[in-house]
C-alpha cells in the first residue's frame, strides 16, 4: 500500500513540474525577449541574448510610462476600495439582512452575471457621455465600482460565518452595523483579501473601457499607453519594446499579490480568527 502511494505522489509531482515548465516557458521567454536587440529578435533561433540589451526598458521608460503607471494605479486603487466596501455590504445584507424581495434580488444579480461586458459597453459610453465623465477616470471608476461576482463570493462567505458570533455582539448591545464592521468584517480578512487583489488585476489589466472611455494621451491607462507605444513603430514590431513594457506593467501585481498573499482563501477558512 505505502509503495503505491509513494508512486502516485512521483507521478503527480512530475506532472506538476511538467505543468509548471509549460506555464514558466512563456513567462521566460517574455524576460530574455526584452533584454534583445531588435535584429536578434527578428533573426530568431536563440533564447538566450547573444548580447544583453537594455534599448527595450530605455525606450519605455523615455515614454510616458511614468504618467501611465500613475495613473492606472490611482484608478485601480480607487476602484479596489469602492469595490471592497460595495460588495462586502451587499453580499453581508444578502446572507444575513432578511428583507421583502432579497431572493429575487439575488437571482436576477446571478442572471446579470451571464450577460457578457462587451454587450453593455455602448449603454455604458451613453450614460458616461451624458454624465460629462467621457476622457476622465471617473468613467472608469464608476462603471468598475460593483462586482455581482464578488458580492456573490462575500455571500458565500458571509453564509457560512458561524451566527454565534453575530448573535453574541448582539447581546453585548452592538447594532447591526457595529457588529459588522467591528466583528464580522475583521474575521473576512481572507475573503477580503482575495476580492482585493483579484480586483485590482482586473482594473489594472483593463483595456476596452479606457480605449472607449479615454482618449488623451496624458489620461491613458498603462495598457492603453502601452498600446499606442507598440503601434507607434510601423516599419516592425518591437518586441523588445512590448517585453520591457509588459514585464514592468506586472510589478504591482506581484506586489500586491506578495502583500496579500497569506490572507487567501483556503479550503474551510471561514472560521479562521473566530474565538
Amino acid at each position: 500500500m505505502k509503495k503505491n502511494n509513494k508512486k502516485l505522489k512521483i507521478i503527480v509531482y512530475t506532472l506538476l513540474i511538467i505543468y509548471s515548465i509549460f506555464t514558466l516557458a512563456p513567462f521566460l521567454w517574455s524576460i530574455l525577449t526584452s533584454f534583445k536587440t531588435t535584429a536578434e529578435i527578428a533573426a530568431g533561433g536563440t533564447i538566450f541574448p547573444e548580447s544583453w540589451s537594455l534599448k527595450g526598458y530605455e525606450t519605455v521608460l523615455a515614454s510616458q510610462l511614468p504618467t501611465w503607471v500613475v495613473n492606472s494605479l490611482l484608478v485601480a486603487l480607487l476602484t479596489t476600495g469602492i469595490n471592497l466596501i460595495f460588495n462586502t455590504m451587499a453580499g453581508y445584507a444578502l446572507a444575513r439582512i432578511d428583507f421583502k424581495g432579497r431572493h429575487v434580488l439575488f437571482s436576477m444579480l446571478l442572471a446579470l452575471i451571464m450577460i457578457p461586458s462587451q454587450v453593455t459597453m455602448i449603454p455604458l459610453y451613453i450614460v458616461v457621455a451624458k454624465l460629462g465623465l467621457v476622457d476622465t477616470h471617473w468613467s472608469i471608476i464608476l462603471t468598475t465600482m460593483i462586482n455581482i461576482g464578488y458580492i456573490f463570493m462575500m455571500r458565500q462567505f458571509f453564509v457560512n460565518f458561524p451566527r454565534d458570533v453575530e448573535e453574541a455582539a448582539t447581546m453585548d448591545g452592538l447594532s447591526k452595523m457595529g457588529t459588522f464592521f467591528r466583528i464580522v468584517l475583521p474575521n473576512a480578512k481572507a475573503a477580503v483579501a482575495t476580492q482585493a487583489v483579484f480586483v485590482f488585476m482586473g482594473v489594472w489589466n483593463e483595456f476596452m473601457k479606457p480605449l472607449l472611455f479615454i482618449s488623451s494621451p496624458d489620461k491613458y491607462m498603462l495598457t492603453q499607453g502601452l498600446n499606442s507605444l507598440a503601434k507607434a513603430y510601423k516599419t516592425a514590431t518591437q518586441w523588445d519594446v512590448i517585453m520591457a513594457g509588459a514585464l514592468i506593467s506586472i510589478i504591482p501585481i506581484f506586489i500586491i499579490y506578495i502583500v496579500l498573499n497569506k490572507y487567501f482563501i483556503t479550503s474551510n477558512d471561514q472560521t479562521a480568527g473566530v474565538k
